[in-house]
């Protein structure tokens, strides 16, 4: 009879046990989901703030601020460019040509921060970016023994900008005053980077002595320089910690350069941004850009006028006539051949066309001509690029045709002319059988009016060519269209 008890008792105390393990293990559980439920969220800010570049906790203190970036996604389009231009009220009346030659007003976003108000030039003429006066440093103690306060200045124009235009922005555009832009390639340049990301996109300067002197690493603010929403965004709210931390600095590109690399950023380099820390005439740079869409130029007062029979800002204005009609191919360089008369092309759309008396390969025409000289005599240090010297020889000299003008066809093409600014000098080239190319006074180039801009303006060839020559008069006709596949150029 006992033996029955405990047999039947200890049946009952194993339910028991068993159903409070299993309540236990149900309370376990819900503890764990509840946990989980309340983690997560925490868990997904602290990961966002410790990790992400354009972080929620980031961007809601700045929203506060600035207020707040696009959140629809769309094309990169010129809406979502801010310009932040450094002048100088000095020279506001030898730069103002410059900056309206690119300028679009009620179109382009942005202002030119002046260091003191502008009375003689009141009223301000709406063709120009609107104007700000920047903030008076001087009452900032902690930048009275800075060596240069302009500088500070200079560098703090990120700050303003940001407080004077931030809606619906992606990208900050910083540059001088003599800084040209060609806007739409712009444009098109920057739609290739995620702007919710941390990007810091320029370039650093033609001349080697100007980059050991500055950094290699740096983006040069007269060629331009652009910084997403988000780096600006940071850049800005340290930017003052930044200044007193590199106060040996003596320029604003070398602070914001430090200030970025700070934040673990590096330059990305486009090749299409222009410093031109050159001197004397830069046709020979014009003539042979590289394959990258052009962006921008600078220090154009400081060179030679880009085409020989217009002052400077005629010759501009007269550039812009090709970038109106096609700026995605301007400065292009496309490379072709007359194989009957052993004649070399090289045409640099919108700006120049070449012809060589003897065959040239496509590897030595795209190095830039050396017509200009190096930003310091002394020492000569070399250039970031391959160059080549500029020849007497009749058979490497070209003979060379400056735009003239540009018309859209009926037939959907583009029809540019380039003419001889003088005479030529140099006898035939015996070694192409005599061949000379003196009778040539124009060469007209007709190419696909939408062809780049549905290939891309940064694509992978560049576009193929046939030449072609008008009966009965001096003139060279050169029709650019797509490359076979393994079509080979040379």
């Amino acid at each position: 009879m006992s033996s029955v008890i405990a047999t039947k008792f200890g049946v009952i105390r194993r339910k028991l046990m068993s159903n409070s393990q299993m309540l236990v293990w149900s309370s376990y559980k819900s503890l764990a989901i509840a946990g989980l439920v309340f983690l997560y969220p925490l868990y997904t800010v602290l990961a966002n703030h410790l990790c992400s570049q354009s972080s929620a906790v980031t961007i809601a203190s700045f929203k506060h601020k600035w207020g707040s970036s696009e959140t629809v996604e769309s094309q990169t389009n010129i809406s979502h460019l801010v310009f932040g231009i450094s002048g100088s009220t000095n020279r506001w009346k030898n730069r103002r040509a410059y900056i309206e030659s690119w300028w679009q007003p009620n179109i382009t976003r942005g202002f030119i921060f002046l260091d003191q108000p502008p009375n003689e030039f009141l009223p301000w003429p709406s063709t120009s970016p609107p104007f700000r006066v920047s903030e008076d440093i001087a009452r900032y103690k902690q930048y009275h023994h800075h060596k240069m306060p302009n500088a500070v200045r200079l560098a703090r124009v990120v700050l303003e900008t940001l407080g004077e235009e931030n809606r619906g922005v992606r990208w900050y555009i910083m540059a001088d005053d003599d800084t040209v832009f060609f806007v739409d390639n712009l444009v098109e340049v920057l739609a290739k980077y995620d702007h919710r990301k941390y990007f810091y996109v320029g370039m650093n300067s033609e001349c080697v002595s100007s980059n050991l002197a500055h950094s290699f690493d740096m983006a040069f603010g007269g060629a331009g320089y652009a910084m997403s929403f988000p780096l600006a965004e940071a850049v800005a709210r340290n930017i003052d910690s930044c200044i007193m931390r590199y106060s040996t600095l003596l320029w604003s590109d070398q602070i914001l350069q430090s200030c970025v690399a700070d934040l673990g950023v590096s330059l990305t380099k486009e090749k299409g941004f222009h410093q031109i820390d050159l001197h004397d005439d830069i046709s020979g740079l014009l003539s042979a850009h590289p394959q990258a869409p052009a962006i921008s130029l600078h220090h154009l007062d400081l060179v030679d006028s880009i085409f020989p029979s217009l002052n400077r800002y005629d010759a501009l204005n007269h550039l812009m006539k090709a970038r109106r009609a096609d700026s995605s191919r301007l400065l292009q360089q496309t490379i072709c051949y007359d194989k009957k008369k052993k004649w070399s092309f090289s045409v640099s759309w919108g700006y120049s066309a070449h012809i060589y008396e003897r065959f040239q390969p496509p590897s030595l025409l795209q190095r830039p001509l050396q017509t200009f000289s190096s930003w310091k005599k002394r020492p000569a240090l070399p250039y970031m690029f391959n160059t080549r010297i500029v020849s007497k020889d009749p058979c490497e000299a070209p003979h060379v045709f400056y735009f003239d003008s540009v018309v859209e066809t009926r037939d959907n093409e583009m029809l540019t002319s380039y003419v001889r600014m003088s005479p030529p000098r140099l006898p035939a080239c015996a070694s192409s059988g005599n061949h000379s190319a003196d009778f040539v006074s124009v060469i007209r180039v007709v190419s696909p009016v939408s062809a780049r801009r549905r290939d891309g303006v940064s694509g992978s060839r560049r576009e193929c060519c046939d030449v072609g020559h008008v009966a009965g008069k001096n003139i060279t006709e050169i029709k650019f269209r797509c490359c076979k596949k393994e079509e080979l150029v040379a």
